[in-house]
């Protein structure tokens, strides 16, 4: 990581990036309904990604199971990255900025399969391989 990559520029850019989040027509309206205090959430996602990017440790939560409640589909993350993307280049050296999309990349591959990866609509031949006879 650059050194640019500290804990007050991640709060920068956690508090950049919401505030595109909650201008956006698409997905503000969903983070707006499940954000009941927004300094509390900066500070929440400002942990996450100290501990993601600086391995500081701090977050701790379930990313998965706070965003199965939410009414997103897989089109809401490529906004996500797309805000994202567009925060992380404006406060960041083309390094460090190419560290900061890439994981967040990750991050949301990783949520939407987890999310909405289901193999048996992927293959239809696996729901019968994994229903036993006389099911």
């Amino acid at each position: 990581m650059t050194n640019e990559l500290s804990e007050a520029a991640l709060e920068a850019l956690v508090r950049r990036f919401y505030g595109k989040v909650r201008a956006d027509s698409q997905i503000g309206p969903i983070f707006e309904a499940a954000v009941a205090d927004w300094d509390e959430h900066h500070a929440r996602l400002t942990d996450f990604w100290s501990s993601v990017m600086l391995g500081t440790g701090r977050y701790k939560g379930a990313p998965l199971t706070v965003h199965a409640g939410l009414p997103i589909s897989p089109a809401h993350f490529e906004v996500w990255l797309a805000l994202w993307r567009a925060a992380v280049r404006e406060l960041f050296t083309p390094e460090a900025a190419g560290a900061l999309e890439a994981t967040a990349e990750r991050i949301a591959r990783s949520l939407s399969l987890g999310l909405f990866f289901r193999p048996e609509f992927e293959d239809p031949d696996a729901k019968r391989r994994t229903v036993k006879c006389g099911d």
